[in-house]
């Protein structure tokens, strides 16, 4: 892969998978169709960046927020969520793929916290990707307990507080090992980013697609990383600094 190609592939891309409930009601079926549904679309993004030389692949599936759900969707979730979990993660395995899952994991049921750790340490030696799941994740959340981290640090005496800088929470953040994302998607329609990966998506180039979720399969996702591959992304510097420096 030519330098000029490999910098046009995103190292990181962050995805919101929303439109699952619609899809379902466009359809008469129950929301948690729309979200079985999803699991082909997941398999699909993740081929496509594997093949297409993606690092890290985020996928936003179950916000702080969406506990506020009705009770028997939230319920099928969880069930989905620990099936598919104890499903893919050989196949993961087999791909050479690791899991990681972000997230405050406490109010979860203890048995779909074993299947996170178990899935987690059976991927663990995986190289070729990494696939990371944000579960009962917000962005507030994530940069408040990096703050506590921070806090703690300096409540001990091993930190001053002039000495925080925003490098040093970034480290705390739950990514704060990863390369910050290069592009997010949001599926569904919506233009917003719903207290995803705040900190992380400071200079993120944005793709919105109207297709629901579950309709965003390979050539969806191609579709975003071409497109992708035709932004300049400055980071606060004129295009002409842009272009020089690929010139170099």
């Amino acid at each position: 892969m030519d330098k000029n190609k490999q910098g046009a592939v995103p190292r990181h891309v962050a995805i919101i998978m929303d439109g699952n409930n619609r899809w379902a009601k466009k359809r008469l079926l129950p929301g948690v169709a729309g979200h079985k549904a999803g699991v082909d679309a997941v398999r699909a993004v993740i081929e496509v960046c594997a093949e297409s030389g993606v690092e890290v692949l985020t996928l936003f599936a179950f916000s702080s927020e969406n506990w506020q759900r009705p009770a028997e969707e939230v319920g099928a979730l969880m069930e989905l969520f620990l099936g598919a979990l104890r499903r893919e993660a050989k196949r993961l395995l087999d791909n050479d793929i690791s899991l990681r899952i972000i997230g405050d994991r406490s109010r979860f049921h203890p048995e779909l916290q074993a299947a996170m750790r178990e899935a987690e340490q059976l991927t663990a030696g995986n190289r070729r990707f990494t696939l990371q799941i944000a579960a009962n994740y917000g962005g507030q959340w994530d940069i408040a307990q990096a703050a506590q981290r921070l806090a703690r640090e300096v409540q001990a005496g091993h930190l001053q507080p002039e000495d925080i800088t925003p490098q040093l929470l970034q480290g705390c953040l739950a990514t704060g090992d990863l390369p910050l994302p290069d592009l997010c998607i949001r599926t569904g329609g919506e233009r917003r980013i719903s207290n995803f990966l705040l900190w992380q998506l400071a200079y993120s180039e944005l793709y919105f697609s109207d297709l629901y979720w579950p309709d965003f399969k390979h050539e969806a996702m191609r579709k975003a990383l071409a497109d992708f591959a035709t932004r300049q992304r400055r980071f606060g510097k004129t295009s002409e600094q842009v272009e020089a420096k690929a010139r170099s």
